[in-house]
């Protein structure tokens, strides 16, 4: 059985890829297979793509084509792994970098606030580090620093201090104990708001998101061919301004850096502008409202 999940900004993202039916191409968060089966549809039977996905219950949505390969691991890890299939360049690379339908809308896995199920957060079950460990076992200088830089909320001591007094009586368990926990904190009109920034940055903090994601885009830049598309898709401030600052100026400080003769070093360039979502594609997918795709293409 399929898993459900509506890919977002399928059609803009595809199209950016600018794909060379005979081409080599990487759908680094396979997620449901959406951006993947549109790719395919666009390659020739001499195309390939390769699919990175570290969460082990994508593999059922795994595609039956020749020309298509699935392969269950980070895709901070994209030229490590490309390397043991004899792949050096790559013609274009997606990510879609927000958590799947699926994964918000299973119980079991921690990641909505609207549903109680034991603290997880995890995109990859078979590591040791959850939500859990960090709400139970972190100090709360450590929380503070992961609500304040991660999930950017105002006054984040007093979210740290709340759960470690909450957690010495009992410890925290489920996702609806945590938000008991912090129910002092927020009301019915930022209830939504204030709860979702602290899932965000426990979420971050579980799967090293940040770091990941600097990680592919420097890893998937050195393997594009001149020419070669990067195409990212982001959900919030955070990973937006990674993969803008790494496109426009090649780090992650949103400095240009230059050589001896004054000549801007950077290994890609700006393509087009800004896409979000159509107000059509809001309608049918709510989750759809915070997305931002970038472009990039290869010096």
């Amino acid at each position: 059985m399929k898993i459900y999940h509506k890919p977002v900004l399928k059609k803009e993202a595809v199209n950016a890829l600018s794909i060379n039916p005979n081409g080599l191409y990487v759908d680094a968060t396979f997620g449901g297979g959406g951006h993947s089966a549109t790719i395919l549809n666009n390659l020739g039977l001499r195309g390939k793509l390769f699919a990175f996905d570290q969460d082990n219950d994508s593999n059922i949505n795994k595609i039956n084509d020749p020309r298509f390969v699935l392969i269950n691991n980070r895709f901070s890890n994209i030229k490590k792994y490309l390397k043991f299939y004899s792949i050096d360049k790559i013609n274009g690379v997606i990510a879609d970098f927000g958590v799947s339908s699926y994964q918000l809308d299973s119980p079991s896995r921690g990641f909505s606030i609207n549903k109680n199920s034991r603290l997880d957060m995890r995109m990859n079950q078979n590591q040791s580090l959850d939500a859990y460990f960090i709400v139970n076992n972190y100090s709360e200088k450590k929380l503070t620093s992961i609500f304040l830089n991660y999930g950017e909320l105002k006054k984040a001591n007093i979210f740290s201090n709340l759960i470690v007094s909450k957690r010495k009586k009992n410890l925290i368990t489920t996702t609806y104990q945590l938000k008991s926990a912090i129910s002092n904190l927020y009301n019915d009109s930022n209830k939504n708001k204030i709860l979702s920034k602290v899932f965000q940055a426990i979420r971050i903090e579980v799967n090293n998101e940040l770091n990941e994601i600097k990680t592919f885009l420097k890893k998937s830049t050195e393997i594009l061919n001149p020419g070669g598309r990067l195409v990212c898709i982001s959900y919030h401030s955070l990973e937006d301004r990674l993969v803008k600052r790494y496109i426009k100026s090649g780090n992650f400080e949103g400095i240009p850096k230059k050589d001896f003769y004054g000549n801007i070093i950077k290994p890609l360039k700006v393509i087009g502008k800004l896409i979000t979502p159509s107000s059509n594609e809001i309608k049918t997918n709510r989750r759809s409202r915070s997305a931002k795709l970038r472009i990039g293409e290869k010096i």
